[in-house]
């Protein structure tokens, strides 16, 4: 992967101190890049805050870096060879793969051996301006790269390099949805969005499992047939789909798995343990007796980038994706956002330009 050379210009970011304190995060100057072959710039439109995001900024510790992966923006500047021309408006997945070693030749880029994530590379490193905290962004060769139609808002559009494009990917190793009992466990972001899908692909039904009763609420208003707190017990299901990772809950929903059942077990890029997290029980003899299987999921292939575009477009009138992103704040903000407690919204956002 090439890095661009700097240039004179400089733009603001929002950058982590190198050891943890109070004032962990600051808005810097940070010199924008010359993008080399097969590189763009990005001027950053918006920019959206998961909980990876605010729990690394609260718990900083050693490089001083950018933050941020989710966002959406327009090309400012191509380089040779680059896939998108200036002017393009697009969103991007969170890591930058290498596509040559054994697993990117063999369809796992997802899991490539020299994979770089958004947000995590050291200010004083090789790719300094690669968090989307930023009123620019430098996307390297090998960053996954899909155009934005225009009558996809903002704040929807920033959630499909990330939380979109996994759910597609996790339901495309679940197979076809059509009459089929599906049950998600958590009502996240990825939850709420992996309702409306299911309910688009023609489930029988769609029971969303939380422990919290405002995002249980929010799940009816998505396409959840059923809402249920883990404590009460889970209906019976043909498909799992499982962005919890908690321990107690996946193993309550292995035993409501179905005969020929199909377990999907979901890690979002960065994404941090619920509460409860733990390893799940496995009746092996159960699994086997019962012909379940269960997969694992961990983020998105590039297609799946586009998939999530299309899919979000297609949909934007069916469901109330707004209400998901809190209205955008200017930059200058977000140091007091990442240090303060975490809205009811699954996802705050910025407006770094402003």
């Amino acid at each position: 992967m090439s890095l661009a050379r700097p240039l004179s210009t400089e733009t603001q970011a929002a950058t982590t101190a190198a050891v943890h304190r109070d004032d962990a995060v600051s808005i810097e100057r940070v010199d924008v890049p010359d993008p080399g072959p097969g590189e763009v710039i990005v001027a950053i439109d918006l920019a959206t805050v998961c909980g990876a995001d605010r729990k690394a900024a609260q718990n900083q510790q050693g490089q001083a870096r950018i933050l941020g992966h989710e966002g959406v923006g327009r090309v400012l500047r191509a380089g040779a060879d680059a896939s998108v021309e200036p002017g393009t408006r697009v969103v991007w997945a969170p890591t930058v793969t290498c596509g040559r070693c054994d697993r990117c030749r063999a369809g796992l880029t997802a899991a490539c051996r020299k994979s770089m994530s958004l947000g995590e590379q050291s200010i004083d490193g090789p790719w300094p301006l690669s968090g989307t905290f930023a009123r620019h962004l430098l996307l390297p060769r090998g960053a996954a790269i899909a155009p934005v139609p225009h009558d996809l808002c903002d704040p929807v559009a920033a959630s499909a390099g990330c939380s979109a494009a996994t759910v597609i990917s996790a339901f495309d190793a679940a197979g076809s949805l059509r009459g089929a009992r599906v049950l998600i466990l958590g009502a996240g972001l990825l939850g709420l969005t992996a309702a409306a899908y299911a309910n688009d692909s023609d489930a029988a039904s769609i029971v969303v499992v939380d422990r919290d009763a405002a995002r249980r609420h929010l799940a009816r208003t998505f396409g959840a047939t059923e809402t249920v707190d883990p404590h009460d017990g889970l209906p019976d299901a043909d498909i799992v789909v499982d962005f919890t990772r908690s321990g107690d809950v996946t193993s309550a929903a292995l035993r409501a798995l179905t005969i020929g059942g199909r377990l999907i077990l979901v890690e979002q890029h960065r994404s941090t343990p619920a509460p409860g997290h733990g390893n799940a029980d496995l009746d092996t003899h159960r699994v086997t007796a019962r012909w379940q299987s269960v997969s694992g999921v961990s983020g998105a292939e590039p297609h799946h980038l586009s998939l999530a575009i299309d899919y979000l477009t297609e949909a934007r009138s069916r469901w109330p994706w707004e209400q998901l992103v809190t209205p955008a704040v200017p930059l200058s903000y977000l140091p007091s956002l990442l240090a303060g407690p975490a809205p009811i919204a699954p996802r705050t956002a910025v407006q770094p330009r402003r």
